[in-house]
């Protein structure tokens, strides 16, 4: 059986964040980031701020979606005071999601992610001064399911399991490699995959990643290996320009770890430290990604990412007598 409120107020948050917050905004301005600066300092405030203030989360998150809503009627023309305070109610979302997807099923997973890829996906193409109406349908649906979600009535998943089989630093390199990846295909009008007609391919492979990473039980370093193999691949074809290929193999590989990502970090007990680790996930490796995008520095890339597989086989090598899922910040 499906929870169709929280599957509602995430797949919709998620929508948002990716048509307004993430490319609308960052495109609208140029790119510039001495305009934008003030959104992700506010994302990295509102990371931490919203899990250190005690209140109840249903209170929590409907207050920062109404500040959303109350933004958004102004985007996308929004000043320095305004982006902060987008980014402030987005960042601190984030870490408020992360503790809500604890009482999500393995079903509750598929709908939430597939629904925000697709609809996404078939989105993407309007231009991101017309996006005004989705960001408010979008968190009018997010608010009003929060309103009805009870979350005294909704009983946690037991997870016995409660330490990670990844270390932060590995999750943050693969939100490093989408993100440059991410901002670098939307702004190549030489491989323009969402604009290229390949739509259909990349919201069919979007569900196929998280169909595979729910139901396909495989162990820690496989997924691993797994994730590394298929963004050497989606880079390989961005390089020699195979849109096709790369329609196929990067929606699956984002879907994927993101699935993987979200598996992780609802095992964290503290909610504090959910906060630390979206703050450096969600903004600082994200961040440094779009920096190497906009900077065109993407020929750099395959370097860091092989140095630091070499670095992290050394290392594990070496630490072969500790235990497999120590958390790392």
């Amino acid at each position: 059986m499906f929870n169709l409120p929280l599957i509602l107020f995430i797949a919709f948050e998620l929508c948002y964040y990716l048509l307004i917050a993430q490319t609308g905004i960052v495109e609208y301005f140029g790119s510039d980031l001495t305009l934008i600066i003030s959104m992700p300092i506010g994302g990295m405030i509102g990371s931490i701020l919203s899990t250190y203030i005690k209140y109840e989360l249903n209170k929590k998150l409907q207050f920062l979606l109404i500040a959303q809503l109350i933004v958004t009627f102004f985007y996308p023309n929004l000043n320095f005071v305004m982006l902060f305070i987008l980014g402030l109610s987005v960042g601190g979302i984030a870490p408020l999601i992360i503790e809500s997807l604890k009482k999500a099923t393995a079903n509750d997973f598929i709908a939430i992610l597939s629904i925000s890829y697709v609809l996404g996906t078939s989105l993407f193409n309007t231009p991101v001064e017309n996006r005004i109406l989705y960001g408010i349908i979008f968190t009018t649906i997010s608010l009003v399911s929060v309103f009805w979600l009870k979350t005294q009535y909704i009983q946690k998943i037991k997870n016995k399991n409660r330490t990670l089989n990844y270390p932060i630093i590995m999750m943050m390199l693969w939100v490093f490699l989408d993100s440059a990846l991410f901002e670098t295909l939307s702004r190549d009008i030489q491989i323009p995959i969402w604009r290229g007609g390949f739509s259909y391919e990349i919201m069919l492979f979007h569900i196929v990643g998280v169909v595979f990473a729910i139901k396909l039980q495989l162990q820690y370093k496989h997924k691993e290996m797994l994730i590394g193999s298929f963004f050497a691949l989606s880079y390989l074809f961005y390089f020699i320009r195979e849109p096709l290929l790369l329609s196929i193999v990067y929606p699956f590989v984002i879907s994927y770890y993101n699935t993987i990502i979200l598996q992780e970090l609802i095992k964290i007990k503290n909610i504090k430290q959910i906060g630390i680790s979206m703050l450096l996930i969600g903004w600082v490796a994200s961040g440094a990604g779009l920096f190497f995008a906009l900077e065109d520095l993407m020929m750099f890339i395959p370097i860091i990412f092989l140095g630091f597989i070499i670095t992290s086989e050394l290392f594990t090598s070496k630490k072969t007598n500790l235990q497999q899922g120590v958390y790392y910040v």
